[in-house]
């Protein structure tokens, strides 16, 4: 069964997250979620990298401020690592921008402020690139929004 880490910053961060996990749930994807700061709960982060390793396809980190839990994690983890800005300051541009300015070798997808729903339908398409079901789920999900815009 596929598996997505959903780690996140803060505790503040879990609604927005919960949208991550929900639409993963939903369509047959089993989730683990985690609190962990990158700058509060370093061993905790890197310990949490270990069993990504051994047990998850993809990782979903949300931070918000300074954000440096999703580029911690790409460090850490040869999964593929989709990084949710989190609007806690600076209307959310202060996490996006220390999202996306990763160096190379060390990449992460970036979606929207706040756009963890996005994040899970990425983690979907990545996830489908082996997985004949999720593909198919993905594949519907993504007409669901084409006829609703």
């Amino acid at each position: 069964m596929a598996k997505v880490t959903l780690i996140m910053g803060s505790k503040s961060d879990l609604e927005i997250m919960k949208e991550a996990e929900s639409l993963l749930n939903e369509n047959g994807i089993e989730t683990e979620m985690h609190v962990a700061s990158a700058h509060r709960n370093p061993k905790k982060v890197h310990a949490i990298a270990e069993q990504i390793e051994k047990s998850s396809d993809v990782v979903i980190a949300g931070a918000g401020m300074a954000a440096h839990l999703p580029g911690v994690m790409a460090s850490l983890v040869t999964k593929p690592v989709i990084g949710v800005p989190i609007n806690a300051s600076l209307d959310g541009m202060d996490a996006l921008l220390a999202i996306v300015q990763m160096p190379p070798g060390i990449p992460v997808a970036t979606v929207a402020i706040n756009g963890a729903k996005n994040a899970a339908i990425l983690a979907m398409q990545i996830i489908g690139l082996s997985d004949p079901d999720i593909h198919k789920k993905h594949l519907s999900i993504r007409k669901a929004f084409q006829t609703t815009s």
